[in-house]
């Protein structure tokens, strides 16, 4: 092979003459896709992070993300992956792209492996295509839409990363393993669904996968009529989003080896004391202790500092208090001190907010800081409760209704309800 020459599959690029062929043919692409193929050619099967590529084919002129994403769609139509499933560009999520290296031609059952990619630190995810399980080719646009009104809202989630579409889409029509997506993809985990539409109605089933171990971690289906198809689409986006997210959280507790506390021992302790949060309200009080003890070990340990505070609240709202109150000012501590280690978590704001209010604290303050914890996530069930409950406290009752609905429509399988002691007093959604 000539020098400045590579192959992979099929093809060859001779980057001297600037020319790809596949086989004998020569391929037709357009100059910034030929140059951005030319520098990922020349990392020879490293990463090539996008701001190196804009520098290098645009040669310091100031251009847009999205230009560079249409001439790498515009390379991969000419390398025919989508008709052949054969992926070479491929996008390592958070870092850049690389160009899959084979001096081979590959089998002819494409089995070929991508290579496998660094997971990214932060909790990551794919949302597949879903199948379209009607038959009608025509309707491949309602599946398709919905998979984009999912991602839309899953990037919503502060803490979450989620490839992009032109990443996940490139397993469209493929019967994929969902490890191998993990691998290729550089995620935990991945979300894959299938859409079927039968007269008027429609169902959407989704399930949530563990990518490293193939482990289902949560499913469910949605049904609803076909009057208004985008705001159905938008409606199990929403829906789809806020129970999955405690599924993801619940995940990433159990995979964590301490992330927000470097003391082993307090976040041992911290995940007792949550198990026995949601266990009963008779457990509340051996939670707090736990929670006390882990606060003792490392004293801006924030989400143990905001659980504290809301075990200390639920004492008060329960009618379970020894000592009304020194709980009052013990929650309200530990709440403040919370606040002040919170960051941009929303669960550690909404706790700490709900906790102040019913304490006593500057209810329209508390109600600010709830609503910042929402515009972090929009999709946070149980921070919309929350923010019924200090509507409520706060004599807005319509406002609390529409907060709480929206919780419900976030969450419906969640135990939330009305109690003796009030309409907003029922348990807090998990």
């Amino acid at each position: 092979m000539a020098e400045g020459e590579i192959s992979f599959g099929r093809f060859r690029l001779d980057s001297a003459r600037r020319e790809l062929r596949r086989g004998n043919e020569p391929v037709q692409l357009g100059g910034r896709a030929l140059d951005i193929l030319c520098v990922l050619a020349s990392a020879e099967g490293t990463v090539v992070s996008k701001d190196e590529l804009m520098a290098r084919v645009w040669g310091g002129v100031i251009v847009e993300e999205n230009n560079l994403q249409v001439h790498i769609s515009a390379l991969r139509k000419a390398l025919e992956e989508e008709k052949t499933g054969e992926r070479w560009i491929i996008t390592v999520p958070g870092r850049g792209y690389l160009l899959r290296r084979s001096h081979d031609p590959p089998a002819a059952d494409n089995a070929v492996p991508a290579p496998s990619l660094p997971v990214a630190d932060e909790p990551s995810l794919a949302v597949l295509p879903f199948l379209n399980l009607g038959g009608d080719p025509e309707q491949e646009y309602f599946a398709d839409g919905m998979v984009e009104e999912i991602i839309t809202a899953l990037t919503r989630i502060r803490w979450l990363f989620v490839a992009a579409r032109n990443s996940s889409f490139t397993y469209k029509g493929q019967n994929v393993d969902v490890k191998r997506v993990g691998r290729e993809l550089g995620v935990r985990y991945v979300l894959e669904g299938s859409v079927r539409k039968s007269g008027n109605r429609v169902r959407i089933t989704a399930q949530l996968i563990d990518a490293s171990t193939g482990a289902h971690l949560w499913a469910d289906r949605f049904d609803g009529p076909l009057e208004d198809v985008f705001e159905l689409q938008d409606r199990v986006a929403s829906s789809v989003a806020g129970v999955i997210e405690p599924a993801l959280q619940a995940a990433e507790t159990a995979r964590s080896t301490g992330r927000l506390t470097t003391d082993l021992t307090a976040y041992d302790l911290y995940l007792r004391a949550y198990a026995l949060v949601w266990s009963s309200a008779h457990q509340i009080p051996d939670a707090l202790a736990l929670l006390e003890a882990a606060i003792a070990r490392d004293p801006r340990y924030g989400p143990a500092l905001s659980w504290a505070a809301f075990c200390c609240f639920r004492l008060l709202l329960d009618g379970r208090s020894d000592d009304p109150a020194a709980d009052r000012l013990k929650g309200a501590d530990f709440a403040r001190r919370a606040l002040e280690v919170a960051g941009d978590d929303p669960v550690t704001l909404a706790n700490a907010a709900q906790a102040l209010a019913y304490f006593g604290e500057d209810i329209g303050a508390m109600m600010a800081l709830v609503d910042r914890a929402l515009a972090l996530n929009p999709n946070f069930a149980r921070g919309w409760h929350i923010s019924g409950n200090i509507r409520f406290w706060a004599g807005q009752p319509d406002i609390a209704i529409t907060h709480a609905e929206a919780a419900l429509r976030l969450s419906p399988r969640a135990r939330v309800g009305a109690s003796r002691r009030g309409a907003f007093r029922g348990a807090a959604l998990r």
